[in-house]
């Protein structure tokens, strides 16, 4: 704190009351004090280009405070990210011609972690190479398995474990020779 800042400084108490520390956007709540763009790629389903895009249809400055901003630009934010697929062309939404239904949209929060499950249960139902993946636990996408993604045990040798095996075999021997 320097000299020049008064403790109780009166404007810093009018903006504390002016700010909203939570923003609700569907069940994810984001934090007020970020910027709106920083609040938003917080969220998942949505990046730093998506809350780019999302900052520049609702007509509010992407560096301002979220929780600063009015309630009708709050709103607006809120509207154009839950009705983010009509803002934006067909190709840049994350769910292009869904399998049950058809449609295109862009799914953001818990939804999308629910969609994801589905589609991983899915695969595995209709046994795809990649549903068999995820059934024996093993990577999906191609990668390398012959020295990396290994859960069991410990890989390479165990000096210690080997050096005290041999010595209760030597004293064992020694035993059987004493008799």
């Amino acid at each position: 704190m320097s000299a020049e800042e008064p403790e109780n400084a009166p404007d810093a108490e009018e903006d504390d009351e002016d700010l909203q520390y939570f923003v609700r956007i569907g069940q994810t709540d984001l934090d007020g004090t970020k910027s709106v763009e920083r609040s938003l790629s917080d969220m998942k389903g949505i990046g730093q280009r998506t809350a780019r895009l999302v900052a520049e249809a609702a007509d509010v400055d992407r560096t301002a405070t979220f929780g600063r901003l009015d309630q009708d630009d709050i709103d607006d934010v809120v509207d154009v990210v839950e009705n983010f697929s009509e803002h934006v062309p067909e190709w840049m939404v994350n769910r292009q011609k869904d399998f049950f239904t058809g449609e295109t949209d862009h799914i953001v929060g818990s939804d999308l972690n629910e969609k994801r499950r589905h589609d991983i249960n899915r695969m595995k139902m209709i046994d795809s190479y990649k549903g068999t993946r995820h059934k024996r636990g093993q990577k999906v996408r191609g990668q390398r398995t012959k020295s990396t993604g290994r859960t069991e045990g410990t890989i390479g040798v165990n000096v210690e474990e080997i050096r005290e095996e041999q010595a209760e075999e030597e004293a064992a021997a020694a035993e059987d020779d004493d008799e």
